[in-house]
């Protein structure tokens, strides 16, 4: 059986679903597969308990999907998805990249000739996307915009795909002391390629992956095997024991910081390289990193720490042993239940937060507004009702606080009455329309936002999706001092696809905000997210004491009430 993960499964069945809307098949059985997915995305069992099951019992999950399932888990290949990919080009296919699109527009982009990425941004350029039929100059202003982003991203992974492909080469290479390397160990928000690190030979790995990873092949004058996992590139360097201290460091930081250490290497009459540390020819026994630098006299510098940003500051930062962990999480908070578009209820979300390794002490509830009516967003009257729920749970002795994601709406007021956020634990706020407002509305929007008295944590402040978007037009520094003034807490939203506020910018900011570093889940299984918002924590040198839901239920509440005291 595969290593598939239930996420894999929920990717397998939205993409079918795409491409068969794409292809213009009966609509149901697109609609069957996307409710498929929504109801695995919503358990919380393991892949391997789902299977011995046969996917029985699972809503939405009828007997042909659950066979198809079942196939999968034995091969590794969705027999629906890769029919329905057979019959589209593959540049077709990467326009499901480009924001914006989704298979009806695609589907009259291919008609009109726009067969790939490239062929887009050219019709975008010159005047052919304007004249399809459905689009127009200001679309395709848009998808050109799109578009570029796409291109200028398409060879990275999210930074939980990386981290989970190389944790399970380094699993799959155990015996070989296998370690996550490269961009995923330094907490990367994308990562380029999964590369681990091992002791042994290509022959030892070539042994342990045959039929693994595809493609597996040697790299050209390196100690390294290259190849793909579930189509992301990925690849191996391996040393002797003696070499690996050499390895791990060459393998582990970035390009600049690489170079910087092979010149202060030289300086000192070495040769640095993933082959070793030598001087005169001659191998100088390396097995850790510390060994490395230590023979160039030189500190270790933490693998967080490894980028650009961190040249000439990373000394003045915490060291490892000092930031932020998941296991400082108390709170997991701004989540979502079946209230607005979440798939579990909330007692459903406390029992998956509370003692489950996720750092999670007590639940945030996080439900959408009203004006996120795509969202599911409360009503007031609804509102009413949702706190009332929190509050007979609160009651029972679970430990959940009453919490909602405000919507910021045009002019930056907050989507509900003082009044009602005033009976509220804590608010979020965040903007989830009006992307396209110019900078300096954009800003001006945000900065009143964020001197509202009953904010508590400014979400996801620059709106991007990895990999799909940009953040929208805006001053962000201005925003922050905003945030620093009124005392407002500015979220690192853990979700991969956002990881946002960006590490460079917390890094910029961390003597003078507080921070949250917040699930945004909206599955059990979303719970677990605070590991992705916890690296981009370390890499901006983040302590728990600057951190807010580091603190106890009690201690954040306290919180709470004496920020909205200090504004009066």
């Amino acid at each position: 059986m595969s290593d598939l993960t239930r996420k894999s499964l929920v990717y397998a069945l939205n993409s079918t679903a795409d491409l068969l809307d794409l292809l213009g098949e009966e609509a149901f059985r697109a609609q069957a597969y996307r409710s498929a997915a929504r109801s695995l995305e919503g358990l919380e069992a393991e892949v391997s308990e789902l299977a011995a099951s046969g996917f029985a019992g699972i809503p939405k999950v009828g007997k042909n999907i659950a066979a198809e399932l079942g196939a999968y888990l034995q091969t590794g290949t969705f027999g629906p998805l890769e029919d329905a990919a057979s019959q589209i080009p593959p540049g077709v296919l990467g326009l499901f990249r480009v924001r914006g699109l989704g298979p009806k527009k695609i589907r009259a982009l291919w008609d009109a000739g726009f067969d790939s990425l490239e062929r887009l941004r050219e019709g975008a350029q010159d005047g052919g996307v304007a004249g399809t039929k459905g689009f127009g100059a200001k679309s395709a202003a848009t998808i050109l915009e799109a578009v570029d982003f796409a291109l200028a991203s398409q060879e990275r992974q999210s930074l939980s795909t990386g981290l989970d492909i190389s944790q399970a080469l380094a699993g799959w290479l155990a015996d070989l002391e296998g370690r996550v390397s490269g961009d995923a160990r330094r907490g990367l928000d994308t990562v380029r390629v999964a590369r681990v690190t091992v002791t042994g030979t290509a022959e030892q790995v070539t042994a342990r992956l045959s039929g693994i990873v595809e493609a597996l092949a040697p790299v050209d004058k390196k100690p390294m095997l290259a190849g793909r996992v579930d189509g992301v590139p990925v690849e191996i360097a391996h040393a002797s024991a003696e070499a690996r201290g050499a390895l791990d460091l060459m393998m582990g930081g970035s390009t600049s910081y690489r170079e910087e250490l092979r010149a202060e290497a030289r300086t000192r009459g070495f040769d640095l390289s993933g082959r070793g540390l030598m001087r005169d020819g001659v191998m100088i026994p390396t097995p850790t990193e510390q060994d490395v630098t230590d023979a160039l006299g030189l500190p270790l510098r933490p693998a967080e720490y490894r980028e650009p940003e961190h040249d000439g500051i990373w000394q003045t930062l915490p060291p490892p042993e000092e930031l932020v962990t998941v296991g400082d999480l108390r709170g997991l908070l701004h989540t979502h239940s079946v209230w607005s578009d979440g798939a579990a209820t909330v007692r459903e979300m406390v029992g998956a937060a509370v003692g489950q390794g996720q750092g999670g002490h007590y639940l945030g509830t996080g439900d959408h507004s009203r004006a996120a009516h795509y969202a599911n967003g409360l009503s007031i009257e609804r509102l009413h009702a949702y706190v009332a729920e929190i509050r007979a749970l609160q009651a029972e002795g679970l430990p959940v606080l009453a919490g909602v994601e405000v919507d910021i709406l045009d002019d930056g007021a907050l989507d509900y009455p003082d009044e009602e956020l005033s009976q509220l634990d804590y608010v979020v706020a965040s903007v989830h329309s009006l992307f396209t407002l110019d900078a300096v509305r954009q800003t001006e929007r945000l900065v009143r936002a964020v001197w509202h008295p009953l904010i508590t944590v400014l979400g996801h402040p620059t709106g991007r999706l990895l990999l799909r978007r940009p953040g929208y037009a805006f001053d962000l520094d201005a925003v922050l001092a905003a945030c620093e003034a009124n005392g407002t807490v500015v979220e690192i939203n853990a979700n991969a696809a956002r990881l946002d506020l960006d590490w460079r910018d917390a890094l910029r900011w961390r003597e003078r905000l507080t921070f949250a570093i917040n699930t945004d889940a909206h599955v059990p299984g979303g719970l677990s997210d605070t590991r992705f918002g916890v690296a981009v924590a370390r890499k901006a040198g983040l302590r728990p004491d600057q951190v807010i839901n580091t603190l106890g239920q009690t201690e954040f509440l306290a919180f709470v009430k004496q920020q909205r005291a200090a504004r009066g």
